[in-house]
């Protein structure tokens, strides 16, 4: 392969509220904090480890302002963009650098308060009717299943 690649894909969620700041002309830029989480269990204690990486994202213009109006802390994003590496003087004059995800695409998967009214629902939705999804469901698979052969 001759060319090079910088694509990044992260499910997460917001850590806080979407910030967007204007410019002149028009443009304007957002940015927030995407947590991403990995978990695991540790084989010597047995407990449920938790890990959580956190994804400084920065969209542009039109999509910025979509995601301000739509997106808060503790919703589930899809965002797809760009490494960028940048670096600036901070106030005590030394040198400092960030990575961020330019986002060129994102989708939004839940809001927090769809998360849990879902939650809620299922919960409540499983207890009460778990006997008869199983016991209902199981004669129509098999017999979807001897329907569907093609001899």
């Amino acid at each position: 392969m001759s060319g090079t690649l910088n694509k990044v894909m992260l499910i997460g969620h917001l850590g806080d509220e979407v910030k967007i700041h204007y410019f002149e002309g028009g443009n304007c830029v957002a940015r927030f904090p995407l947590a991403t989480n990995e978990t695991y269990t540790n084989r010597q204690t047995g407990e449920k480890v938790t890990n959580t990486d956190w994804h400084n994202i920065v969209v542009r213009n039109k999509a910025a302002e979509i995601c301000e109006k739509y997106l808060s802390k503790g919703d589930k994003v899809y965002v797809e963009g760009r490494l960028k590496n940048r670096q600036w003087q901070g106030e005590d004059g030394n040198t400092r650098y960030t990575t961020e995800v330019h986002v060129q695409d994102f989708t939004f998967l839940s809001t927090k308060k769809e998360s849990m009214a879902n939650a809620s629902q299922q919960s409540g939705t499983v207890q009460q009717n778990e006997p008869v999804k199983t016991a209902g469901t199981a004669p129509v698979e098999e017999t979807e299943q001897d329907d569907d052969l093609p001899f």
